[in-house]
């Protein structure tokens, strides 16, 4: 074990205290992402359940008009009402299909008298940079379903703008019109196939996608392996290098070891005699 004494050195306890520290921030890495893709696996799962379900009472999914939990995601809710078309506002800088555009959210007042925010959907940037034609909704009383989603927070350093907003921020939307609303969540409209086709355009399906996080987690625990693989391998190198030190230039080479014969038939023989 003397070959080995050079590891109790204040060097290699540093080796030792920087593999472990590389090993530690690999595996928090690794459960970080593991913890990422039980996030992804349960939104599909809400994807599953709530997507294509039977459509209930808004009143009947949101009691406390505050209130939203996040396993109601894409639940699929009906509305009773008229849309509010002069409180209309956009939201900018939203994605669609490589492009950059608005989505045009409308309040509709249902029959109880408070106010729920709709998105109806996505419109182009005109080449000014403002929203394009903004087709209006329908007028009079509707009967109308809408898939549930969590307001969005503010963003430091962007504001609002008259009628463009830098978020879906229910309590400022909620503030603008200061009437009774929903301020836990806002319905993504479901339109029907002839309607999605004209602006404002529906938003597309959700990605059922869990992503590579299984993969990513798996290589980083592996490299807290090889830390530890390498520090080993790098330790048996010195010692090799110390114990040919050691030796010395003048040291008399190992001598060869000497070639096994193969064992003939006399072998066997005498070996039954010596037996016998």
């Amino acid at each position: 074990m003397r070959s080995w004494s050079f590891l109790r050195s204040p060097r290699w306890a540093g080796y030792l205290a920087l593999t472990v520290v590389f090993a530690v921030a690999c595996s928090a890495l690794g459960t970080w992402q593991l913890n990422r893709r039980a996030e992804a696996l349960a939104e599909v799962a809400r994807i599953d359940a709530n997507y294509d379900a039977e459509p209930v009472p808004l009143s009947e999914a949101l009691p406390d008009p505050a209130a939203f939990d996040v396993d109601q995601r894409w639940e699929v809710v009906e509305l009773s009402g008229s849309y509010l078309v002069d409180e209309e506002v956009v939201v900018r800088n939203r994605p669609f299909e490589g492009n950059s555009g608005f989505e045009v959210i409308t309040p509709f007042r249902l029959d109880d008298g408070r106010v729920f925010w709709v998105n109806r959907g996505w419109i182009a940037q005109a080449p000014n940079g403002r929203p394009s034609e903004v087709p209006p909704p329908p007028d009079g009383h509707l009967e109308i379903t809408a898939r549930l989603k969590a307001g969005e927070d503010r963003i430091a350093g962007r504001t609002s703008t008259g009628i463009e907003l830098a978020t879906i921020d229910l309590d400022e939307l909620a503030a603008r019109i200061d009437e009774p609303s929903y301020t836990g969540a806002y319905g993504v409209l479901v339109e029907s196939r002839s309607e999605s086709d004209e602006p404002p355009l529906a938003a597309a399906r959700p990605v059922r996608d869990e992503g590579p996080h299984l993969s990513y987690a798996l290589q980083w625990f592996v490299f807290a392996l090889l830390g530890f693989i390498g520090l080993g391998w790098s330790a048996n190198q010195e010692r090799r290098a110390i114990a040919e030190l050691a030796a010395g230039p003048d040291a008399p080479p190992a001598p060869p070891r000497k070639p096994r014969r193969e064992r003939g038939d006399a072998d066997i023989e005498d070996e039954i005699l010596d037996r016998r």
